[in-house]
């Protein structure tokens, strides 16, 4: 059924100590809320609206979309304030689903199976917990039917003895919605509006009220320290490792795992220790990424070899390549297959063809490079005049020496041969030895300066 989602987003977080937002603090590289977000967008709700408040302009700026609207709650007077702050962008005949910017561990599954049902009733989102310190309780009768949630604050000792919560997320019915937070009061404890209150009105209207639980208990964690983001993080992190070993990927140490975006892997796929992937990054079957080794937004081929403390950014790396350990391929740049960029080797905007070598020392920026070349420890494309990057063309089968400096624009015709230290600022011819023209000299005569020590005249 179409339903409206509103994602509470409003809280300061002052336990963060943090300038920005609560709900834009980091988790897995993306805004706590950005997951909120996609959980809720996997719903294809008929409106998405966000409640923003601390943090001014920051949120809706982050977050920007086609598919979102934004209400500034000023002051914040609690979550019912917050919801009522909604009210003009909602379809008054779907029912509202209420979620929170800074539980981003829901799943779209718990949320489907919470909305599921007759419209109309009033579903909420609980959970059983060992220690349910801080959380609103479930009140129910001796049929076990919800009668009102009280929050700890606002607790008897007895009530807070009860052990199932409220984790705040509950799907309210559209046609009430309206009057009872037109209903609502502020007297308690926090002076606050508790949108938890429509409970009880829904009890005194007869609406059926029914319960439904999360699939995992730490779905429902919210973050208001650093702590427990860091606690959550690691949670994220293991859910994620569990999924790739599920599909077959070889962890080294599934602790040791980092995945800030999303990372699809083919069969045989072996990633070692202490990996980060950010972005969109994708791995072929039978590829191996080495430990320590930064890879973002980034296609890597089958049978690829990825060695250690190696960076890879928006990069398509062929089949059976070779790269690292201590290479850094930045963004732009395509690799075909059988391609080796060895140690402390950079490649910047460039193509490089099928079966070409760059193992030692090299830089190589904004170039087109063909087959079969191999380039020598220390060259480097001398891409950029103080203005302009220009481009540098090394055609198929080229063999260039160490130490050479290519002086783009220019293009080295196919066959050449680059002799060792030789500066090239002129198009070649194709084949051939190129060399600049030197004499060496030997004066036997001359001695190296020496440091004086004391004594000497």
């Amino acid at each position: 059924m179409a339903i409206n989602v509103v994602i509470l987003a409003a809280g300061q977080g002052k336990r963060m100590h943090s300038s920005l937002p609560k709900v834009l603090q980091p988790l897995a590289g993306k805004p706590l809320v950005d997951h909120v977000i996609a959980a809720a967008r996997a719903l294809s709700p008929a409106r998405i609206c966000i409640i923003y408040g601390h943090g001014g302009e920051q949120v809706p700026q982050t977050l920007r979309s086609d598919d979102l609207v934004f209400a500034r709650q000023e002051p914040q007077l609690g979550t019912g304030h917050a919801l009522m702050q909604a009210l003009p962008h909602l379809d008054s005949g779907h029912d509202t689903l209420v979620l929170y910017g800074d539980v981003p561990l829901l799943s779209a599954q718990t949320l489907s199976a919470l909305i599921k049902g007759k419209s109309g009733t009033l579903r909420i989102l609980t959970a059983e917990l060992a220690d349910p310190h801080g959380y609103g309780r479930i009140v129910r009768n001796a049929k076990k039917s919800i009668t009102g949630i009280v929050e700890e604050k606002d607790a008897t000792a007895r009530q807070r003895r009860i052990r199932e919560i409220n984790t705040g997320i509950m799907l309210l019915p559209g046609k009430r919605l309206q009057t009872w937070l037109a209903k609502l009061s502020n007297r308690n404890a926090q002076g606050e509006y508790y949108l938890t209150d429509v409970v009880a009105l829904a009890v005194k209207d007869r609406v059926k009220i029914e319960s439904c639980a999360a699939q995992d208990d730490r779905e429902i964690l919210g973050v208001n320290s650093k702590q427990q983001l860091a606690q959550l993080e690691r949670i994220y992190q293991q859910w994620t490792a569990n999924r790739l070993l599920d599909a077959g990927v070889t962890l080294a140490d599934p602790s040791r795992l980092d995945v800030r975006g999303e990372l699809h892997c083919g069969r045989d796929v072996r990633i070692d220790v202490n990996c980060v992937f950010e972005g969109q990054v994708e791995i072929s079957d039978g590829a191996e990424i080495g430990a320590n080794c930064v890879i973002r937004n980034t296609k890597i081929g089958a049978a690829t070899l990825v060695a250690p403390f190696s960076s890879i950014d928006g990069a398509e790396i062929g089949e059976n390549c070779r790269i690292g350990p201590y290479a850094r391929i930045r963004p732009d740049t395509r690799l075909d297959s059988e391609v080796h960029i060895g140690n402390f080797v950079e490649v910047k905007a460039s193509s490089v063809g099928c079966g070409s070598k760059a193992n030692h020392l090299s830089y190589v920026g904004d170039s087109s490079v063909g087959r079969d070349v191999n380039i020598g420890a220390g060259t480097i494309t001398c891409n950029y005049d103080g203005a302009y990057k220009h481009r540098t063309i090394i055609e198929d089968g080229v063999h260039i020496g160490s130490d050479v400096q290519l002086v783009a624009p220019v293009t080295i015709g196919k066959g050449t041969t680059v002799a060792a230290g030789t500066t090239i600022w002129k198009d070649t011819a194709q084949g051939g030895l190129v060399l600049n023209a030197k004499t060496q000299h030997q004066r036997p005569e001359w001695q190296r300066p020496r440091k004086k020590v004391k004594g000497d005249k």
